[in-house]
C-alpha cells in the first residue's frame, strides 16, 4: 500500500494516464512536488518529453519519465502495459486520467468508437494488464470520472461502436460504462489488497470537448468561469495520497452513491462481459468457480 511505502521510507510510483496536460499534468505536477515517482503516459513521445522537462524544475524527488501509450487501440494499451512495467521499480498507484469527448463518430483498427475505447475499455483492460503488479504492491487505481455519466445510457449492441452516437450523449455513455465496473473491480481485487475508486473533480477549464466554429466560441467563453486543472487535480491527489476504501464514488471529497443505471448490478455485469470478450480479458469475477483467468 501507498502507506506501507512511505513507512518503510520508500518512494511510492505512481502511473498516470494523459498527463501531458490539464487535470492529468496538474495531478502529476502535485505529487513530484510531494517527492512521488510519476510515470507519465502520453499519447506521443514529444508532449511526454516537454512534460517532464518543465515538471523535472519542480521535482522533490526521483525525477519523473514518460512512456508513450496510445490507449484508442487494444495493441495501443498492451504497449502501454508494457512500458509502465518497464519504467516503474513497483507500481503503488494508477490513475485513469486519459479521456475523450468526440464530435464526431471515429471507429478504431479494432472495429469500437474511439471515446469507448479510451473512457472505458482502456482502463478495463489496463487494470487487468497490470494486476499482478497491482496486488504485488497493494496499490491503489484511481478513475477520474464525470458527473455526466448520470445522463447516460448503454445499448451492449449500439454503443461500442457509435451507431447510438451523439456529440453530446455519447461521452456520458461511455463514462456510464466505465463506471458501471467499478463496483466489480472493488469485489475482484477486495482479497489482494488493491482499492479502486472514481471520483468526479468538477467541471474543469480543460481541452477536453474541445470544438470548432462558434460552438467552439462558446465553450471557450464559458470555460473561463469554470475550475482551474490545479483545483480538479486536489480531490484527485486525495484520493492517491490519503487513506480511503475502495469502490467509492466520489464528487470532489464527498463520497456518493452510484446513481441510476449505475447501480444496476445486472447491467454492469453484462458491461463487464462485453469488455472482457472484446479486450480478451477474464469473463467472470474471481469468486465464480468457472472463471479461468
Amino acid at each position: 500500500m501507498v502507506e506501507d511505502a512511505l513507512s518503510a521510507g520508500d518512494v511510492p510510483t505512481v502511473a498516470i494516464t494523459g498527463a501531458n496536460r490539464g487535470i492529468g499534468y496538474a495531478v502529476s505536477e502535485e505529487l513530484v512536488r510531494r517527492g512521488y515517482r510519476v510515470v507519465l503516459v502520453t499519447r506521443g513521445a514529444a508532449s511526454g518529453a516537454a512534460a517532464v522537462a518543465a515538471l523535472t524544475r519542480v521535482a522533490a524527488g526521483p525525477l519523473p519519465v514518460a512512456v508513450v501509450g496510445d490507449l484508442g487501440t487494444l495493441d495501443g494499451v498492451r504497449a502501454a502495459a508494457d512500458a509502465i512495467r518497464d519504467a516503474c521499480p513497483r507500481l503503488d498507484v494508477l490513475v485513469h486520467n486519459a479521456g475523450l469527448w468526440p464530435s464526431r463518430r471515429v471507429l478504431t483498427p479494432d472495429g469500437v468508437e474511439e471515446s469507448f475505447a479510451v473512457n472505458h475499455l482502456a482502463p478495463f483492460l489496463l487494470n487487468h494488464l497490470l494486476e499482478a503488479e497491482l496486488a504485488a504492491a497493494r496499490a491503489r487505481v484511481v478513475q477520474v470520472s464525470a458527473g455526466i455519466y448520470v445522463k447516460g445510457r448503454v445499448d451492449l449492441e449500439r454503443t461500442p461502436v457509435g451507431a447510438d452516437f451523439s456529440g453530446f450523449r455519447t461521452y456520458a455513455d461511455t463514462k456510464l460504462c466505465n463506471v458501471l465496473t467499478l463496483p466489480l473491480f472493488a469485489q475482484r481485487w477486495a482479497d489482494r489488497g488493491v482499492t479502486i475508486n472514481a471520483v468526479h473533480p468538477g467541471v474543469i477549464r480543460t481541452g477536453l470537448g474541445a470544438r470548432s466554429g462558434p460552438l467552439g466560441l462558446v465553450l471557450r467563453l464559458a470555460k473561463r468561469r469554470w475550475a482551474s486543472p490545479e483545483e480538479g487535480a486536489r480531490p484527485i491527489v486525495r484520493l492517491v495520497t490519503e487513506p480511503v476504501g475502495t469502490g467509492g464514488y466520489y464528487v470532489l471529497d464527498e463520497l456518493t452513491p452510484l446513481a441510476g443505471p449505475a447501480a444496476d448490478r445486472a447491467l454492469a455485469e453484462r458491461v463487464w462481459a462485453q469488455a472482457a470478450a472484446l479486450t480478451g480479458c477474464a469473463p467472470l469475477l474471481p469468486d465464480s468457480a468457472s472463471e479461468a483467468n
